[in-house]
């Protein structure tokens, strides 16, 4: 709306700035709604991909994301019985060989979705012996929905401490205090090398349970420097297999959860844990009497 020309000009020029203020506030404003929106949209893997996206995700390379939402779009088209999304099968079994780790670890779980696929169950057996630790662990989960036991002691493993190694010559500089709890990638410690620094980070969730060697210590390529006990929400997935697959020489790591031995465990762990033993005692009895 113009300003009226019988206003004066000191008026016209002051109406005029407090328009461009009122302007300038309103695309603010509109930037700190529709921003995080922006970044939503193309983080968030809930949105709906169409076919034609799907296609273009599965081989974007230079976006991993891309590919990763298109992964869980798929996985939750499975859950739903789409009988059409099979028509990504082959290159879903494609990326299980991906130089990317994260997108190996989601493939793990997409391919426990159908356990229909005997594919799927194959290229499962094979990801057991991946590098990458988290891929090992959601392989060996998802085998165990197809009935398969051939990652048992990957998900034992579950249940134990860590031991972290250096993974170079140098001095010993930590990060976090014992007791602290950890998420993946977090940054642990730090070695000093003649080249300059080498980060150490979590390869997994749960808390810092002890250092094995004193700060400043002038470590050796692969030495034992801390322990890391496992997240809680990782011991409970792993019970939950166990319950499906375990036996008596399981019973034993087990227990520890039963009896809440391990440290910042919740309730629904050490529950989950008592079911876990029950059932393999049960189990091991029946068959015995056989």
């Amino acid at each position: 709306m113009a300003i009226p020309a019988s206003i004066p000009e000191e008026t016209r020029q002051a109406v005029a700035r407090r328009r461009r203020a009122t302007q300038i506030m309103i695309v603010f404003a509109a930037l700190f709604v529709i921003g995080p929106f922006l970044f939503w949209r193309g983080t968030w893997f809930g949105r709906p991909l169409t076919e034609e996206e799907i296609g273009k995700y599965l081989t974007d390379s230079e976006k991993p994301r891309h590919i990763q939402h298109a992964l869980v779009q798929i996985g939750e088209r499975i859950g739903r019985n789409d009988a059409a999304v099979k028509r990504w099968y082959p290159q879903v079994l494609r990326l299980a060989v991906s130089p990317v780790p994260e997108i190996r670890v989601l493939v793990a779980w997409v391919l426990g979705a159908d356990i229909h696929s005997e594919e799927f169950h194959e290229a499962l057996r094979s990801l057991l012996e991946d590098p990458a630790m988290m891929v090992r662990r959601n392989a060996a989960l998802s085998l165990v929905r197809f009935g398969d036991a051939s990652g048992k002691l990957e998900l034992r493993n579950m249940l134990l401490p860590l031991t972290v190694r250096s993974p170079a010559k140098g001095t010993l500089r930590y990060r976090l205090e014992t007791g602290n709890t950890v998420d993946q990638g977090i940054l642990l410690a730090r070695i000093e090398t003649a080249a300059g620094e080498t980060e150490i980070r979590s390869p997994l969730p749960g808390a810092l349970e002890s250092k094995l060697l004193a700060e400043g210590t002038l470590v050796a390529e692969g030495e034992a420097i801390l322990v890391l006990s496992p997240g809680a929400e990782h011991a409970w997935e792993a019970l939950r297999a166990l319950y499906l697959v375990g036996q008596e020489e399981d019973i034993a790591d087990v227990e520890r959860f039963a009896r809440g031995a391990a440290n910042d465990m919740s309730e629904k762990v050490q529950q989950q844990a008592l079911l876990t033993v029950q059932e393999i005692r049960r189990r091991t009895s029946t068959d015995s009497q056989r």
